[in-house]
């Protein structure tokens, strides 16, 4: 019984006890009669609420919210809908995929009561109804998708889901908001396999961009020995730059193929020479440019 409702019958009844005391018990049962038919009458629905009438067994409105009258006896109050979204989990356990996989899924599923009067009259209980459509589509619609899709493509899977859910729901009066499916859980062992399958995948991708950063160094080696082959004298700076870089250590031993210091001239040797050994050389023996330039 709602605030108002218990008001007046409070005064009625409280009213009619004050009037037995003044003028007869009669007119007191008449004010407690009132007051019954007016709390029989009365009824108010909140905000989200839509009550589904009935009168003399057929449907004679859908009110709410607010205040409103029915008639005693003859009116019918069948069904209270709750108008705002609802959620319901539901899950497929060792459902099987395309490619036989067995999976357990949860999901939920966010619906709202569109039409109160098809909810009311169009089915038993729509809230059962839901999760028994819900948890069928979800088994129908694993079985024909492969496990890489499942797992992948969580958005189309959604999708399908809303849109086969919707379907089968729209004649009650109930609108499917979205779905989401929350967790895919897969047997232990697959898990292993699937695993041992993206190590390898990514130690594949690593040896082939290993290849790729090889096969560029040799490209570039190629156009240097290109370079230096048109230009004798860049080949013999860059091996007196390495002899120089390795000497900068000390104790470091050098070891220098003779075909390497007899394609050096006199001069380049001299003082490539003179750098291994930390001693300067001979400015007779080099000549004035290169003494110069060391």
């Amino acid at each position: 019984m709602n605030p108002i409702t218990s008001f007046l019958v409070f005064v009625l009844f409280f009213g009619g006890l004050a009037a037995g005391n003044w003028v007869s018990p009669y007119l007191a049962l008449v004010f407690f009669a009132a007051a019954l038919v007016i709390a029989m009458s009365l009824k108010m629905a909140n905000a989200w609420e839509k009550f589904v009438i009935l009168r003399m067994g057929k449907l004679q409105s859908v009110k709410g919210p607010g205040l409103f009258v029915i008639i005693p006896v003859i009116d019918n109050v069948i069904a209270v809908i709750d108008g705002r979204i609802q959620t319901t989990g539901f899950n497929a356990e060792q459902a099987l995929t395309r490619d036989t996989v067995p999976v357990n899924v949860d999901a939920i599923i966010f619906w709202h009561v569109h039409d109160a009067e098809k909810a009311a009259l169009a089915i038993t209980n729509y809230r059962e109804a839901i999760d028994r459509v819900a948890q069928t589509s979800l088994r129908e619609m694993i079985g024909s998708s492969m496990l890489a899709a499942l797992l992948s493509d969580r958005k189309d899977a959604d999708e399908q889901l809303k849109n086969e859910i919707g379907a089968k729901t729209a004649p009650w009066g109930i609108t499917v908001g979205s779905v989401e499916i929350r967790d895919v859980a897969l047997p232990e062992a697959l898990q292993d396999a699937m695993s041992r399958q993206a190590q390898a995948e990514r130690e594949k991708q690593a040896r082939v961009i290993l290849g790729s950063a090889e096969a560029a160094i040799a490209g570039k080696f190629v156009e240097a020995a290109d370079i230096y082959a048109g230009h004798p004298a860049a080949l013999q700076l860059r091996a007196m730059n390495i002899i120089y870089e390795t000497t900068k250590e000390r104790g470091a031993t050098i070891l220098i193929p003779s075909s390497m210091v007899d394609s050096l001239n006199p001069s380049v040797t001299s003082l490539a020479l003179s750098l291994a050994t930390k001693e300067l050389p001979d400015p007779q023996v080099v000549p004035h440019k290169v003494a110069a330039a060391g």
